[in-house]
């Protein structure tokens, strides 16, 4: 989920592929990105 910070949206980019935020076309910063967990694994 990413947040915009004029109006406080938030946007799911899974479903919305642009980098403005549809409400306001601000662009959105890119701060609340959830965590990806890797596991690496030894060849």
């Amino acid at each position: 989920m990413y947040r915009c910070a004029q109006c406080g949206a938030q946007i799911d980019l899974k479903k919305y592929m642009e980098n403005k935020c549809p409400r306001c076309r601000y662009r959105i910063l890119f701060k609340e990105v959830p965590r990806i967990k890797r596991t690496i694994k030894a060849r």
